[in-house]
Order: C-alpha cells, then structure tokens, then sequence
C-alpha cells in the first residue's frame, strides 16, 4: 500500500511541475510584444537580411523570455544576436525593450516563391515572417553585357562593358579565355588595367572591359567572338558579335608602275592607269581627276567607275594633250582617283619634246646660213 503511495504522490509531483513550467511560460510571455516593421521582404537568391526587431515588455512584471526561430528553410543559415552576442533568452525591464537582430542568409541555389518562418517569444507569442525570392536560384557565375554587338570599319576598337557575377557561396579565381577568330585580338580589363584572371568574393559583381581588334585586311561581314570566365568550379561564357563595315582603301597606278613619259608640243598621248580596291569593302562612284599644266587638256575614259569590288582592279585610260606652245622640258600633271570615302594621287611627269617639222625647218636655216656664207666666202674672197 505504501508503495503505491509514494507512485501517486510521484505523479501528482510531475503533473504539478508540468503544470506550473507551462504556467510560468505563459506568465512569463504576457504583455510581450515582438516588432519589425518589414515583415515581408522580396530579395533575389544569395542575399543576406538583416531583421532589426524589438521585444517590448507592455507588462508591469520584468520578463524573462525564451527566444527561438522556428519554421526556416531548410538550408539557410541564421543568427539571433542582441548587444553583439548570439543569444537564446533576453530579460526586459517593465515598460522597457530590447533589440534583436536577425541575419537570415539566403542560399544561391532556391526556388522562386515565398518562404516563412516565425520568431518566438517564448511558446505563445510568435512574430511572422515573409522572405519572397524574386527569381529562381543557381549556383553558378554570370558573364553579361547590355550590349553584346557593335559595328564599325575595320581599324574601330570595339569595347564592351560586361559584368561578372560570382553567384556561388565560395571566394573564385576566373580566368579569361577568347575563342576569336584567328588574327584576331582580345584584351579583358578590370579596373582599367589589363588582366587576365580576377579573383571574385561570393555573390560579388564585376565590371569587367573587353577590346576587340580586327585583322586589317578582314572582310566586311558578322563575326561571333565567344569569350569565358572559368574558376575550379564554376565557368561562363559570353558571345560577343562584331559587325565590320570593311575598309576603304585604293590604289592608283600604272600596270607597269612608270610614271613618266615623252610628248610632243600640241599633240596628245594616251597613258593606261590601273585603280585598285586594295580595301575590304566595295568602291562606288570612282572619278578621276586631273591637274595639268596651263593650257595642257586631260580626257578621261571611262569618265566614271560605278563599282569596284574589294580586291579587284579596272582600267581608265588618260587622253594628255600638251600645249602646242610648250617649249621643251619636264612638266607634272597630277592625276588622281576619288570616292567619297578614299582617294589615291600620282604625279606623272612628261617630257616634252620638239616637233619634227620644227627640226626640219631649223636644219633648213641652218643650211640656208651656211650657203649664205659660202656665197659671201666667194664672192668677195677673190678680192
């Protein structure tokens, strides 16, 4: 009978601590009050939140309360910390309040959508809280750029701004690799110095300066320049596009390459030039020109070159006249050959010559002077 005894008054002992520890708790959280004024917050993934929330004490009684975080994510990772320390149980002052701050770290890989959890004051009193992910989570690094195409001829310098987003939970080295075409060059800056690795603290962005150089005799037309940023265990790649309008550049010459020769006063000569399209892009609406001597005439055929592809070459034919009057000697006559984008000019020298009936007529007087003095030899030398 006594054993018995001493189990009921055992159990009744247990039932009125049981009692009296749930009495306690919810004295204990009466007239206690959790408050942060941000209690849904949108942020993307790999975010960290700091919560600043207050435990006011509306009671006349201080309290002891029991602190904790119930319902997080699994995965996430956070710290109750008051006065710089990680706490479990907070004592406040009637009337009174303290702060807590809350750092809920938000993982890189999470899906897009709402996640809550409740901060609690001992077991009744309980503060909600909303985290909204804005989009859907990796964990992986991000090689972007707003503008991925450029165009210009083929001496521009294209350079992009990109960003490097190290979107993983760890400290990454990237370095810079290009697949350009061959002839091609690649420069990667960071902090407007040339580099070709950065080191990338987690969820850190980078403004990272790509330079592009074409090879000078590219041909017009779309090029894709692929270019990547890869660490041990995280890599991207980003395509770049260069559109090249081509060069312009022309050549004006001879097919043998003189650019001198003879002509007689007041006649004319034909001399063969050649224009080339030594550039990348198609010439149109060619025009040669002249600047000759005074009272010299140049003609031209053909008068216009409509087309000249890149890399090819035509024939224009220059008609000189020289001035009947033109006494012998070396005389420049600058030609030249012009577009809208490009020009080429030679000086070609012409050598004029007398003519041959001229020749004749002095070799006549010549003649006539030295029969005259034969006449004059004679007649008055018998004397």
């Amino acid at each position: 009978m006594s054993t018995q005894t001493n189990w009921l008054r055992l159990f009744l002992t247990l039932v009125i601590g049981v009692i009296c520890t749930f009495s306690h708790a919810s004295i204990a959280s009466e007239g206690v009050t959790l408050y942060t004024p941000y209690t849904k917050i949108s942020v993307p993934p790999g975010e960290s939140i700091d919560y600043s929330i207050d435990v006011i004490n509306n009671g006349k009684e201080m309290q002891t309360i029991e602190l904790s975080v119930t319902g997080m994510p699994s995965g996430w990772n956070y710290s109750l910390k008051s006065g710089g320390w990680t706490i479990g149980q907070l004592s406040v002052l009637p009337g009174e309040k303290k702060n807590l701050s809350l750092k809920v770290e938000v993982p890189f890989k999470v899906n897009k959508g709402n996640y809550r959890f409740n901060v609690k004051a001992g077991v009744t009193i309980a503060l909600p809280l909303t985290i909204n992910i804005s989009e859907q989570g990796t964990f992986k690094t991000e090689f972007t750029t707003t503008q991925p195409n450029m165009q210009g001829n083929v001496s521009a310098t294209f350079t992009y701004n990109a960003n490097l987003k190290n979107r993983t939970s760890e400290k990454q080295q990237y370095a810079f690799m290009s697949n350009a075409p061959r002839g091609w060059t690649v420069a990667f800056k960071a902090n407007y110095q040339p580099v070709t690795s950065v080191v990338s603290e987690p969820n850190s962005t980078q403004n990272i300066g790509i330079e592009i150089k074409a090879p000078d005799k590219t041909v017009a037309g779309k090029y894709k320049i692929p270019v990547s940023a890869s660490s041990g265990s995280s890599s991207t790649e980003l395509e770049l596009e260069v559109v090249i309008t081509g060069s312009f550049n022309m050549e004006l010459n001879t097919p043998t390459g003189l650019l001198s020769t003879n002509i007689t006063a007041g006649e004319a000569k034909q001399i063969d030039l050649m224009v080339v399209n030594t550039g990348s892009s198609e010439l149109s609406d060619i025009k040669p020109e002249a600047m000759a001597p005074v009272n010299w005439t140049v003609t031209f055929n053909p008068l216009k070159i409509d087309k000249l592809p890149a890399g090819q070459s035509t024939h224009v034919y220059a008609t000189i006249k020289a001035d009947k009057k033109a006494i012998p000697g070396d005389y420049l006559t600058n030609i030249e050959a012009k577009t809208p984008e490009v020009s080429s000019k030679i000086s070609f020298r012409l050598s004029v010559e007398t003519p041959m009936l001229w020749g004749w007529v002095g070799v006549l007087i010549i003649l006539v002077a030295l029969g005259s003095v034969y006449r004059l030899f004679r007649k008055y030398g018998r004397r």
